[in-house]
């Protein structure tokens, strides 16, 4: 484990933007030709509003969508169960179930959420194993949403591994945007971490953010009863990363309280 090891908590002021878990599977090409009506059944009581839309019509101009609906290959279904309050997405094409999430408060909670789809899933389509299983999480540090002054530097709020240019006296005042990739091995062969970090822009009120971005993947071939074990130490690798990442003064702002696992 690359990360040192840190206690759990859950932060009152949580910085957690979105939460995404993954599984991708080979093409179930029956989930393109009918409508998931038994699977629809199974996860209403949780998920209880239905959308269907084809991929390509998030990623083409509108001007070269009906050509694109034409060719069967670029018209991929992906159909969407949405909870009462819009918060929980869960996502369903031929070959991958998402679970995705505005309001992730502690990880059992999100387990729950996923166990219904996933058992779906293998009640209806049951792949015979999947080809990647990934856990996304994406901070977004905002100074003014943890009571911190706008004009405190990031390099008292972030490690200096993280921090980076933003650490240095004479230029870190003068950093308009930074951006930093790092792929970074969990080691035992337990998977790979993405991590993506740098500065953004709150759309809302154009307030210089952080965003701490940590994509935990594997792409090795698991079977069913391996699939919430490899989340689990996804997920404690998750709490060790963000912890790795910040100094203790950006922690106790986001107001801790510790519990146990």
């Amino acid at each position: 484990m690359p990360f040192p090891d840190s206690q759990r908590v859950i932060y009152k002021r949580n910085p957690l933007e979105m939460v995404i878990c993954q599984f991708r599977f080979p093409t179930v090409l029956r989930i393109d030709t009918e409508l998931p009506v038994r699977f629809q059944e199974l996860i209403s009581r949780e998920y209880p509003i239905f959308n269907e839309r084809t991929q390509n019509e998030l990623q083409l101009p509108p001007e070269v969508q009906q050509v694109a609906r034409s060719l069967s290959q670029l018209n991929k279904r992906e159909f969407e169960f949405v909870s009462e309050d819009g918060s929980w997405t869960v996502s369903l094409t031929s070959d991958f179930l998402a679970l995705i999430t505005n309001s992730y408060d502690r990880w059992e909670t999100f387990q729950d959420h996923l166990k219904g789809p996933f058992d779906a899933l293998m009640q209806i389509y049951p792949p015979l194993f999947f080809t990647r299983v990934g856990l996304r999480y994406r901070n977004g540090i905002k100074r003014s949403k943890l009571a911190i002054d706008n004009e405190t530097a990031w390099s008292e709020l972030l490690q200096p591994h993280i921090a980076g240019e933003l650490a240095s006296v004479s230029m870190g005042l003068e950093v308009i945007d930074r951006a930093t990739n790092v792929l970074i091995n969990l080691g035992n062969d337990s998977g790979r971490v993405t991590l993506r970090h740098g500065t953004g822009k709150d759309t809302t009120d154009n307030e210089t953010v952080y965003v701490i971005d940590s994509d935990f993947h594997t792409e090795k071939r698991l079977k069913q009863d391996e699939i919430f074990s490899t989340l689990t130490d996804f997920n404690r690798n998750g709490r060790h990363l963000f912890k790795w990442c910040i100094t203790d003064k950006l922690h106790n702002a986001m107001d801790p309280t510790p519990i146990t696992d």
